[in-house]
């Protein structure tokens, strides 16, 4: 179980520009999820629910908790680095299914969703490079100091 952690969450052997540009990107793009969609969908989640989409049929309060773990817990995770590939898929799915079910278009107002949706699948394939939690902890030159030989 160890070792698929690590395998899942390692940072990879990118350059320090490369993890620069990682670190840049989850920022970015976690700080603008979380501050402009996460943080109203929490706050307001009951009125969101009288009037929330339900295109995968599981009942729009669901669907909500669903939309608001990701663009809050997983946008959180993203900033920080933090099981960056777990985070970056719960928001792929979240904008997949509002590019392809709910706006049905990635021009006019799926357009935004579709940007987002670049940006987090790249995350999902990168990871979060060598400046994240994810290098801290599960990184080659991160092992804490009780597990080195």
């Amino acid at each position: 179980m160890k070792f698929m952690m690590k395998r899942l969450f390692a940072p990879g052997n990118d350059s320090a520009p490369t993890s620069l540009g990682w670190l840049l990107l989850r920022v970015w793009l976690g700080l603008a999820m979380l501050l402009n969609h996460g943080i109203d969908k929490l706050a307001h989640f009951s009125a969101y629910a009288t009037r929330f989409p339900d295109p995968l049929h599981i009942g729009a309060a669901p669907g909500l908790g669903l939309v608001t773990f990701a663009e809050t817990a997983g946008a959180a995770l993203l900033v920080f680095g933090l099981f960056t590939r777990f985070a970056a898929a719960t928001l792929v799915t979240d904008l997949a299914v509002a590019v392809f079910m709910v706006h049905k278009s990635a021009s006019g107002e799926g357009e935004l969703a579709f940007v987002y949706l670049a940006g987090y699948a790249a995350l999902l394939i990168g990871g979060g490079g060598k400046f994240s939690l994810d290098g801290v902890l599960f990184g080659k030159g991160g092992r804490r100091p009780e597990a080195r030989q």
